[in-house]
Order: C-alpha cells, then structure tokens, then sequence
C-alpha cells in the first residue's frame, strides 16, 4: 500500500506541474513495471468478476478509467494499470509537437480539493506518441487515444488535424476521442456545432471502423448538451464523454483567470449535464462520466444515471493512488448491496 498521506505534503511544495513530472518519472521507471511489482499490481487491480463487461469489442475489467490529461504522451500505461485503473485514455495528442500555454499554468485549490488549468494541450507530438503506442498496443487493458488540433491550425483546417490523427493512431488503440472541449486552446470550443460534427464524423467514418467518442464542455444549457450530443450520435459518434472542465470561475473561492477547473467543485455541474445526455441517450450510445468523481458512491450514482464507465483525474491528486483499488472495493458492495451479479445490470439503474 503507499501512504499517500506522507508523501502528499512534500508535493504540494513543488508546483503542481512540477509534481506531476514527479509523478510521471516514477511511473515511467522501467523497475516500477517489472516483476517486484507483481504483488502490488495483484493488490491494486480490481477485477472481480463483478465488475467486469466488454464494450468495444474490448474486456474492461473494472469500470475505474484514467481521464485524459494526465498520460499526454503515453509513457504511463503500465504505470497505470499497476495503480489499479481498468483502462487508460492518453493525450490529448495534436499532430504537431506544442509547447502549450506560458507557465505557470496549473493551480490547486486545495480546500476545494480541485484543480485549475491552462496547460493548452502541451504534448510531444503524434510521431512520438505513435511510436510509443507502436511498442505498447495491444495492451492488456484498453487504451483510449484522445486527439485535438494544434493552437496554430486555424478553424477552417481544423478537421484535417482531426482526420491526419485518426488516420495515424486508429490502429493503436481501442477507442479514439475527438477533443472540441478544453477551454485552453483559442476557438476550440466553437467547433462544439452541428457542421463541423457531422463533417468531422462523416470523414472518420470513411477511416476506421475503430470507436470514435465526443467530449464534450460542462457550460453549455443540458438542452444545447442533449441538441449536440444526440446530433453527434446520428451523425456516427460511438459514444459520449461528459465532461471536460469548466470555465465557471464562480466555484472556487480564489480563481485564476486562465484555464478550466476539475475536481470536487465540478462534481454536480458535471452530473447535471451527464443525466441530461442519459436521459435522452442511455440505451442508444456508450456513455462515460468525468468529473468531480473522487468515491465509489459517486461512481455507483453516475452508473445508476446510465454511465458505462467513469473516469478518474484531479481526485488523485487530492487522495492518491490509493483511491482507485477503494473505489473498486467499495463499489463491488455496492453492487452486491442491491442484489446485482454484474455491474451491466447496474448500469442505466435510474433510468429504468
């Protein structure tokens, strides 16, 4: 078990980007991933039969999946699986190398237990991610391949960003997301429209038969939500991911005026517009819930709403790594709790 607790106050001295690297170093390290770590990786990772469903074509093993945004370039997989994670989302991934945006650009707020970033998309580029993919695929857990454009691709080129990535990585992952959400590239968010969806997904179709997902923002109406994302699903979206962070500065006490926010303060902004998109689209699409999710209750709550699966990001920052085995533990007796044998059966509870 690692105590998180002593670890934590020595890196919340570092600049959480700094910690991050920490974090990163460690997780990459080839000793991490080898055979003294079986034990660890045999009491971490959660597969009870329970828990386990396909989708995809694919055996998730457990429901428990890392957000995009922390595996930008796909040095982590391995890492993340011993962690206890049932599947992992790298990028996001943008056909050129890009620096992002000037430091500093990430920000605790440690009382609200979320955090606030402006990192703009910074990532090594799709040739190296490709390459290290190439070395990884298939892996034992599935792997999702979130995609985006560069700052520099002007809006009337964007799709070609889009489709020179799906082109590239379809084959190296299970499923690929299309990023027109994070608020720290400049105009992205005006791609979340009926034209530039239904082009986008009419071209990737003609690509890969491989799963492609939307992402979508937290600030939008649940009505405009429902509009774009059942619009998305008739065009050829495969599922949908809700949501990304949030612009709304109003949920932390001291904001920065840069960036989007993720963690505890996104947790019911991010289930209003998830239950919205369920009740329109449960039944009809894969759907996958992120943000503020930090316990297997809340878990359990956005499986029960329709959520396939859920993903994990700012609350490891918070809790540790520690938290995905518990979440895991935990939901298994809640599943049983109510008398389920298999966590599909659990899946869309509520709207039932």
């Amino acid at each position: 078990m690692i105590n998180y607790n002593l670890i934590k106050p020595w890196l919340f001295k570092l600049q959480p980007e700094s910690a991050h690297h920490v974090a990163e170093c460690v997780l990459r390290m080839p000793n991490f991933c080898q055979i003294p770590f079986n034990s660890f990786l045999n009491s971490h990772f959660i597969s009870d039969d329970i828990l386990k469903q396909e989708l995809f074509g694919c055996n998730f093993y457990n429901p428990i999946g890392l957000g995009a945004g922390f595996d930008k370039n796909a040095t982590m997989i391995r890492g993340m699986q011993i962690l206890g994670f049932g599947f992992t989302e790298i990028g996001t991934v943008t056909p050129k190398p890009q620096e992002g945006n000037p430091k500093p650009r990430m920000f605790r707020h440690v009382e609200e237990q979320s955090i606030q970033n402006a990192m703009g998309f910074n990532n090594e580029g799709l040739f190296k991610v490709q390459k290290r993919l190439k070395q990884r695929y298939p892996f034992t857990t599935p792997i999702g391949v979130n995609i985006g454009k560069n700052k520099t691709t002007p809006e009337s080129e964007a799709i070609n960003d889009y489709t020179n990535l799906i082109k590239a990585l379809h084959n190296l992952g299970d499923y690929l997301v299309i990023n027109i959400s994070s608020p720290n590239t400049p105009g992205l968010r005006d791609l979340q429209n009926e034209k530039f969806i239904s082009s986008l997904f009419e071209e990737a179709k003609k690509i890969t038969s491989k799963p492609i997902l939307l992402k979508i923002a937290p600030d939008m109406t649940p009505e405009d939500a429902v509009t774009l994302t059942t619009m998305a699903v008739e065009c050829g979206a495969d599922g949908i991911i809700a949501t990304n962070t949030t612009i709304d500065y109003s949920l932390v006490k001291h904001p920065k005026a840069i960036g989007g926010i993720s963690g505890a303060v996104l947790k019911q902004k991010s289930f209003e517009i998830f239950e919205a998109i369920a009740k329109e689209l449960y039944g009809k699409t894969v759907l996958i819930s992120v943000g503020g999710i930090d316990s297997a209750e809340e878990a359990y709550r956005r499986i029960k709403a329709g959520a396939s699966l859920v993903q994990i990001l700012s609350g490891l920052v918070f809790h540790g790594p520690n938290m995905i085995m518990n979440i895991n533990k935990e939901l298994i007796e809640l599943l049983q709790a109510d008398g389920y044998t298999n966590i599909t059966q659990a899946i869309g509870a509520d709207r039932k």
